[in-house]
């Protein structure tokens, strides 16, 4: 059952990776990062089609990765390439989209399309490309993180780009295509979360996170460590809160120590809740 969802996610990503690639980007010679971005180049150099090109350099990168990765990854992974690259072949075939004469228009909702497919694959416990897994590889054997090297890859497409089409303004829209794109997937994975982190370093804190659990609902954590200078006793407050819930939280908190220092941070993800129900 577990993998019939994953195969779901993986069709789903698979199809708007493809849409994102077929009517945005090919159409008016805009890359993005990973392999994708490296078929659409090939495709344009050598004539041969976007969706074998996907094939011809993602097969190579995860049959060498095999011996770095989990097998059902690799085989699911190659699933999503297989898939990716059928969809490419077939949309504009089945599908009659209108041509967007607008190339902002066209690598916004190209990085939209891709973002989303590449995270969903993602959610399927895939990955959309072999870069991915190369970039595991190297993190594995060198000091560089993943991240570092799947950055790499991307300015190595977008200066190709630049080479390739001899337009380096094409190659400008490619980069904001890509942030676009990296957005996506950050929303996607780890979700649009509207809370915020909160550390509060008082002299009050039992007082502020009484105030905290009857007139916001939310709970906490005391954590007691030392002041560097002084070397006392410092405790800090850590909540999790509403992100229109702060201008409530800083009255608070001034209201018990107008010395108090507040850092509010995002919770890029929230996994459980802190709220409960007040009376």
């Amino acid at each position: 059952m577990k993998e019939l969802q994953n195969l779901l996610l993986i069709s789903l990503g698979s199809y708007l990776l493809a849409f994102g690639v077929t009517f945005f980007l090919i159409p008016v010679n805009i890359a993005t990062g990973g392999t994708p971005g490296m078929s659409i180049i090939l495709h344009y150099l050598t004539g041969i089609p976007t969706s074998l090109a996907m094939v011809l350099i993602n097969i190579p990168l995860v049959l060498a990765g095999l011996k770095f990765i989990d097998f059902m990854f690799a085989a699911r992974t190659l699933v999503a390439i297989f898939f990716t690259a059928t969809f490419v072949d077939l949309l504009p075939k089945i599908i009659s989209f209108p041509p967007i004469d607008s190339i902002l228009l066209s690598t916004i909702y190209g990085g939209v399309c891709i973002g989303a497919g590449i995270s969903i694959v993602m959610k399927g416990q895939a990955s959309a490309g072999g870069t991915t897994i190369v970039a595991q590889i190297v993190a594995r054997y060198s000091s560089f993180r993943s991240a570092q090297v799947i950055m790499f890859f991307d300015m190595i497409i977008i200066i190709a780009v630049g080479i390739v089409f001899n337009d380096m303004e094409l190659a400008l829209w490619s980069l904001i295509g890509i942030y676009v794109t990296t957005k996506v997937i950050d929303k996607v994975l780890t979700g649009a979360v509207a809370e915020k982190v909160v550390h509060v370093i008082s002299n009050q804190t039992d007082s502020i996170g009484l105030a905290i659990s009857a007139e916001l609902g939310r709970d906490g954590t005391i954590l007691t460590g030392e002041n560097l200078i002084e070397q006392n006793e410092q405790k800090v407050l850590l909540a999790v809160v509403g992100a229109r819930q702060i201008p409530k939280l800083q009255a608070i908190v001034l209201s018990r120590d107008k010395n108090a220092v507040v850092l509010v941070m995002d919770a890029s993800e929230m996994i459980g809740s802190t709220a409960h129900a007040t009376t």
